[in-house]
């Protein structure tokens, strides 16, 4: 981990953490998932959950930025719900 970066939050899955890092750097807060090796007990192509979850980083100067764009409420365009 970078020394000036810090946890954002811990989710419970890998897919969930590349949503979210995606999320962010399409904001232009770069973000890592944690190097705990995660990798579930499929190995290391495995997205489900896992015991100790997957956390997000960003760096400190941002999380506040980082906070906010996660509180955002999200929807789903008319276009992609079905009918």
């Amino acid at each position: 981990m970078h020394a000036d970066w810090t946890s954002l939050v811990t989710l419970a899955s890998g897919f969930e953490a590349d949503i979210t890092i995606a999320l962010l750097e399409a904001h232009d807060i770069p973000a890592e998932r944690d190097g705990n090796d995660t990798v579930g007990i499929f190995g290391p192509g495995f997205q489900g959950a896992t015991s100790r979850g997957v956390t997000i980083l960003v760096p400190a100067k941002r999380l506040a930025e980082a906070q906010a764009i996660l509180a955002e409420p999200r929807e789903l365009p008319d276009d992609v719900l079905p009918e």
